[in-house]
Parts: structure tokens; sequence; C-alpha cells
């Protein structure tokens, strides 16, 4: 597969030999190289850094909005493209000396080594700023919800050493998520396909090119968001179910698709279909099938069973979804009363006051996050355990290689020893926190120490499959749970256990699969080190400015209560993480699910996940000829329904449906469009969706021109957050007798 860069090389054809195994990649990725290019110019720095701020500083901001939006790094990958160019044109060639070192200004053509280099410093202004914001989440939580006095110092800490912990973890572990040939990392296949359209030169091949292509959808993906975005949003949430029974409660509990099961609903909202398990174009049929048997046999089966059946933990005095904390009269949990002034709980006043109670589908999403932790351990252990222990015990220089492997061979590569000092500096640090603002943070040194264990424990068997399916099992609750036995009434403590012990492996799975990308493109490695470095370092720099200074100067900020009715500023994220601090730090999940807690039974879906992929190991071994059976994959199947709350079911039906269509249908009949245009597309989709949100923002929401009819609602489906328990007595809902 020969690929032609801007600087007319074709790079070095290796003819096929050491070709990669894994087929998505052989089809998508470019087997050449071209060793010459410059990397690391003056205009990849300058482009590289003001992308990380500009997608930093517009991720923070957006984050706290009721209607949240995160832009990925396709927006800048984009926008630097004509810019870089330009600069290629102008800029002037002669050569400078400083410091008895010359460099030029201007190297030669804009090349794709240079954006990839860009495009990786952006994605730490993503990684950090959009999605969740993990870190930035808790220190907003720490200001806004528990007012309290934190320093811009002890913020900065939090914010750096959680990522830079990360870094070292993706550092200590890349010859077991990044070098072996199994581990591609599906995601990046969209990325390779985007700088291939963006780059490549046109030739007498039938069809469009990867640009044209390009082009056109990202303009159609463009203007079609003005609908689900702007001006039709029911788009997002199409719950018919609820327009043919518009009276019944239960009709209403299963159709809607923003307070409900979803059955019938759909999404014509690519922002809403993509939103919590990524693209599904860019994620294999094998992963998408799994994620849809767990998916149909949770929101489907399990959840109606229990809540109409057996009424589960009360089940029927609460909506069937919500992610809302209750009394036990169905009403809104007011955390304030059990608060004391040093923000830990008010044992008395709890006990007055009463237990907490979670809607069903809630609850058991929960109790499927024990079960989906087990499962990846267990699944890790039995399916690669042999090789992770064989190339521990130095085997790395027998490891298969690719043509991939081969090519990057020609550079320098990153001691581990780069990588161990920054882990070092940063627990070390870390642990200096803990002593300097202890009654600020809440979390002693050997509570940062087991944080710091759960990371490096976890980071590996998550990374395996995430590496191998584009899924990657959340383990928020089993951080939260551990600490929260431990250290129970401490919701600071809860907080920041998390976020170094579970987030620290979010941004080393980031990084990692950054320097897999590194290697389909062919960077140098310690060019790849230094742009995820400084990138990391100036994000996190400019992510809590930007925080510090709207929880400053926005008043109210995250304030329900007291803002203004149509404030945009609510902070729905952060909302769901104050009222985990809540859940597994404030009351604990010694009340919750110890001895006498009403949920105490959910405990026992540790064992039950633990052991749930031992029968299909034992099925692979007993008949090895029969493939399938390895493509079962119990964590992925438990991650069907993760992440419900805040994701409904009718964003997972619509990302599966989707998944099944190109990533099965189009994959098995129509290879050669795949192949060419599959993951084209989806970054096409990405980007005009990402183009028309900041501009709906900006023009329109940020002015306050929001439309207001019976389109811009997003769910017809009043009734579906009614309770349908007798005597329970909540406004807007008919009491059952």
């Amino acid at each position: 597969m020969a690929f032609r860069n801007d600087s007319g090389s074709d790079g070095d054809e290796l003819n096929g030999e050491g070709t990669c195994s894994v087929e998505e990649v052989r089809l998508v990725v470019p087997e050449t190289d071209d060793p010459s290019l410059p990397v690391m110019t003056f205009r990849a720095w300058i482009l590289g850094l003001l992308s990380c701020i500009i997608l930093i500083i517009l991720n923070t901001f957006f984050i706290y909005r009721t209607q949240p939006l995160s832009i990925s790094a396709i927006l800048m990958q984009i926008t630097v493209l004509p810019i870089g160019k330009f600069m290629a044109a102008t800029l002037p060639t002669r050569q400078f000396t400083v410091m008895g070192r010359s460099f030029c200004l201007n190297p030669g053509p804009f090349n794709i080594k240079e954006h990839v280099i860009i495009t990786v410093m952006a994605n730490c202004g993503v990684s950090m700023g959009g999605g969740d914001a993990y870190s930035i989440g808790a220190i907003t939580v720490m200001k806004a919800y528990y007012k309290q006095n934190l320093g811009f110092l002890c913020g900065l800490v939090i914010v750096l050493t959680t990522n830079m912990v990360g870094y070292g973890w993706a550092g200590m572990l890349r010859r077991y998520l990044v070098d072996p040939v199994e581990m591609w990392w599906p995601s990046n296949l969209a990325q390779v396909s985007l700088f291939r359209a963006l780059h490549e030169k046109k030739t007498k091949a039938k069809g469009l090119t990867r640009m044209e292509f390009f082009l056109i959808f990202m303009a159609a993906s463009f203007a079609y968001y003005a609908l689900p975005g702007y001006l039709f949003p029911i788009l997002t949430f199409f719950s018919w179910v609820c327009w043919v029974w518009p009276r019944s409660i239960t009709a209403q509990q299963i159709g809607s698709g923003y307070h409900g099961l979803g059955v019938g609903a759909f999404t014509l909202d690519w922002a809403g279909i993509s939103a919590y398990h990524g693209s599904p174009l860019v994620t294999p049929f094998s992963s998408i099938f799994n994620v849809g048997i767990g998916f149909v046999m949770f929101v489907y089966i399990v959840v109606p069973v229990c809540y109409w059946k057996f009424n589960t933990f009360d089940a029927r005095r609460f909506p069937i979804f919500s992610n809302q904390l209750f009394t036990t009269s169905g009403h809104k949990y007011d955390t304030t009363k059990i608060l004391t002034p040093k923000f830990e709980l008010n044992v008395p006043a709890y006990e007055g006051y009463g237990k907490l109670y979670l809607s069903p589908l809630f609850a058991l999403s929960i109790g499927s996050g024990f079960a989906r932790f087990a499962a990846t351990l267990s699944h890790v252990a039995l399916f690669n355990g042999s090789d992770i222990w064989k190339q521990s015990k130095s085997a790395m220089k027998n490891v298969q290689m690719d043509v991939h492997s081969k090519l990057m061979q020609n550079y320098k590569q990153v001691p581990s020893w780069w990588f161990i000092i920054l882990l070092a500096g940063s627990i070390v640090l870390s642990i200096i926190m803990s002593f300097i603002w202890k009654e600020v943070v809440q979390l002693p040194w050997w509570g940062m120490l087991l944080a710091f264990v759960l990371s490096f424990v976890i980071t590996l068997p998550v990374g395996v499959i995430q590496a191998t399916t584009n899924q990657q099992p959340g383990f928020d609750i089993i951080a939260q749970f551990i600490i929260g036995y431990i250290l129970p009434g401490k919701p600071i403590a809860n907080l920041l256990f998390k976020i170094y012990g579970r987030i620290s492996t979010i941004h080393a799975l980031s990084f990692l699969a950054d320097l897999k990308l590194g290697i389909y493109m062919k960077i140098p490695p310690r060019c790849m080190y230094t742009a995820q470095l400084v990138g990391t370092l100036v994000s996190g720099t400019v992510n809590l400015a930007v925080s510090w200074w709207m929880l400053g100067n926005i008043e109210n900020l995250c304030d329900i209560e007291t803002l203004h009715p149509e404030s945009p500023w609510t902070c729905p994220k952060f909302r769901v993480t104050f009222d985990a601090s809540v859940i597994w730090g404030l009351i604990g999940p010694g009340r919750l699910f110890g001895a006498g807690g009403l949920y105490r039974n959910m405990v026992w879906l540790f064992l039950v996940g633990a052991v749930l992929p031992v029968p299909v190991w034992v099925l692979s071994k007993v008949y090895p000829e029969k493939k399938w059976i390895r493509l079962i994959n119990i964590p992925v199947i438990l991650y069907g329904f993760a992440g419900m709350p805040p994701a409904t079911p009718t964003n997972i039906a619509s990302w599966i449906v989707t998944g099944t269509i190109f990533n099965y249908f189009v994959f098995k009949f129509r290879k050669g469009w795949w192949q060419k245009y599959n993951y084209v597309l989806s970054a096409a989709l990405d980007a005009g969706t990402a183009f028309m949100g900041v501009l709906i923002f900006f023009l329109l929401q940020n002015e306050g021109r929001n439309l207001k009819w019976w389109g811009s609602e997003l769910d017809h489906c009043p009734l579906a957050k009614c309770p349908t328990a007798p005597g329970i007595s909540v406004p807007g809902c008919p009491v059952f007798k």
C-alpha cells in the first residue's frame, strides 16, 4: 500500500514483508515511511501550542454549561492545515543561529508528520478539558459545591500530578500496550484516515478522493447539525411511543428516550450517537456485538423485571431512570442537612434525616460496575496472562514485529528512565501535598500511595481491553468504593482518591493511544515524548486558570438553587461528580452496601464478574478451532450498560445500530468502500458537528437567542419521571392508591 506525502516521496516500501496481522490496520495504515521529513519544526511548535491552548480554553468553558459541548482535536487538525501551508509559503527559508545552534523557520513543505505532532498537542487540550474534565471536576466540586477554601497552588499540583502520573504509567507499560501487534487501538484508525485524506495527492483512480469525500460529508454534517443542535432538538431523543400513549406512565417509562428505557426511541444526532462510547464507526464489530448483548440483557430484561416484577430496592418509589439522589418519600435528597462545617458526615443528622436512595437503573448500573471490575481482571489474567508474563521475563526481543515496528527502529527510542523520573517526581509531590494541605485534601499520604497502587494494577488490564476493542471498562466506582470503606464520611478524600486512582489511568490510556498513533504515522519517539509532555504541562496550567477565573467571576456558578432560571451555568456533569462524592464519600459504601444496607446484595456481583470469564476461557481451550469463542468478551458485555446515567439507553442503542451497519454489513459486503471511506466518514461527522456546535453557541446561544417551541424540547415524556408506588406524592405526577 504505497502512500505519498507532501514531499512527494513514497518512502521505503516493504512489499508486504511483516505485514500487520490485524486486517483493519492492514487496510488503513500505510506501510511506508520517509525518515527525512522534519518533525519538530518552528511551525509545529507554534501551531501545536496554539491548538492546545485554544482547545483547552473552549472545552473548559463549555463543560460548565447546561448543554456541555466537548470539542475534539479534529477541529484544530483541519484548521491548522491551511495555516501550516501558508506558513510554508511565506516564512523565510534562511538559517538562523542561536546560542551556537542553527535552525530554519521554514524547512520546506508542510508535511504530515508536523501535522501529527500538532494534533498530539491539541489532543492534550481535549483529554484534559473535554469529556468529563476529571481533575477540574474535583476542584469545581470542592470550591462550588462544598465551598472549600482551596488555593490555586494546591489545585495546580492536583491537576498536573494526576496527568504526570498517567504519563509515567504509559511509559512503563509501553511494552505491553503499544509494542505488540495485537494492541492496535482501533480509534487511531480514524485519525490515520483523516491524515491521509488531508495529505494524499489526487490520482486518476475512480471515485472521490478521501479529501473530496471528507469535505463533502463534513459540509453535510455541518449543515445538518443546525437541526438537532438548535432548530429541532427533539431529533436528539425521538420518543414516538410517548405520543401514542400520552397519559400512560408505564408507556412513557418504556418509551422515553431521555427519562426511560428508550424502547422504540432513536436519535438522529451524531453528537448523541457518539457521546458516550465514542464513534461507532471506529469500533470493531465484535466489540459492538458484545456491547449489544449486555445492553439488551440489562435494559430490556433485568431492569424491567426488577422494577415491575420484584420492586427491587423499593424501585417503584422513584423514577425508573434518574441520576438524582432520593429520600424514602421519593423527593430530592438534600445533602446540606447532613454535612458538618469540616465537610464530613454529621451522623446524628443523617440518622434523623433518613437513608439515601437511588433510581433502579442507577443502582443496577453501579452493581454492573462491581461485576465489570472483577471481570476485567479475570478476563485479562486468563486470556492475556501468559503473554504478559513472558514479556515481563524480558522476552520482548522475540515479540512479533510487523512492518510498522520495523520502520520505527530507524529512530532513537525513549529510555524508560525519562518516564520514571516524571512518575517518581509526581508521586513525591502528591505525597508532599497531602501533608502541606492536609485539612483541605483529607487524603493522608498512605491513601495517596494506595491510589497509585490501584492505578498501576488497573491500567494494564483496562488498557488491554481498550487497545483491542475500543471500549474502556471504567472502574470509577471501585476506586470510590475502596476509599469509602477505609475513610467513610470524607467526601473530599474520596474525590481525590478517585482522580489519583482512576483518572491517572484514563490519562495513561490517552497517552498510550497517542504512542500507537506515533507508530502508525512513523513519528520519532523522542519527538512524541516532547510533544505530549509540553502539551500536558501547558493544557493543565491553562485548564486550571480558566476554571479558576470562572469560579471566581461567574456568580453562583453551578448553584442551581440560586442561579437565574435561564442561566446556562448549571454544570450537569459536575453535579454527577458531586453526587458520587456524596454516595461513596459522605455517606459511604458501608451504610449503603454493608450489612443492613439496602443495596448489600449487589456486592455479590464482584464474585459473579470474576467467575463469568472462566467458562468462556475453558471453551476456547476445549474448542481452539472455533475462533468466535475468543471474541466473547465478558467485560465488554458488562460495559453495554456502563455510564447510565448520564448516558441514556437511546444513546447506546443508536450507537449499536450505527456501528452494526458500517462495521458488519458495509465491511462485509463493500470492503473496498469501507477501506477507503469508513474512518474518513467518522472524522467528517465529528468535524462538521464540532464546527456547527461552536458556531451555534457563539452566534446564538451565547446571546440568549434560544428557540422555544414543540420541537425544541428534548423529550415529550413528562410522566416518565414519575414514581408508581402507592402513596408517593411528587409534583406533576398522579398519586397511586
